[in-house]
């Protein structure tokens, strides 16, 4: 993540992600419970942080340096983003596996990939642009 980027504020129905700075600048999470209707909590949030568990308060800023790393577990809102002037940050995601379609919760509605006018044929395709090998169920057809 290069340091002018962030990752909007979401949640997770049911996985849980273990987030790991594994190098250069500094990373920044931003963390809420889900009040339960999408909105956020003013509740306290459970953290285990290297190890450690701790609450924090709503909103809190987790601060994770090269070799830190932060859980975030279900119905907990997060955004993250790498501190401007520490460079970009390697981040890596140990989590369950998951159906991006399915599992995440943006606190702002937002598409998972944008809409792409095309021009010209695409020479480079979208995961979700593969077509389907004959025989097999697409996301719809269960």
């Amino acid at each position: 993540m290069r340091d002018t980027m962030m990752a909007p504020m979401h949640f997770h129905w049911y996985k849980s992600e273990d987030i790991i700075n594994r190098g250069g600048g500094v990373l920044k999470i931003k963390v809420y419970q889900d009040d339960g209707e999408g909105g956020l909590s003013n509740e306290d949030v459970l953290l285990n942080m290297d190890g450690c568990s701790k609450k924090v308060p709503a909103g809190y800023c987790v601060t994770l340096l090269p070799g830190e790393s932060v859980t975030i577990w279900p119905h907990q809102y997060h955004e993250f983003h790498a501190v401007p002037g520490t460079g970009s940050v390697l981040i890596g995601e140990v989590s369950q596996c998951n159906d991006d379609n399915e599992d995440n919760r943006f606190y702002e509605p937002s598409g998972r990939f944008p809409a792409i006018e095309e021009d010209e044929p695409p020479y480079r395709l979208l995961c979700n642009e593969y077509p389907l090998p004959e025989g097999s169920f697409g996301p719809d057809q269960g």
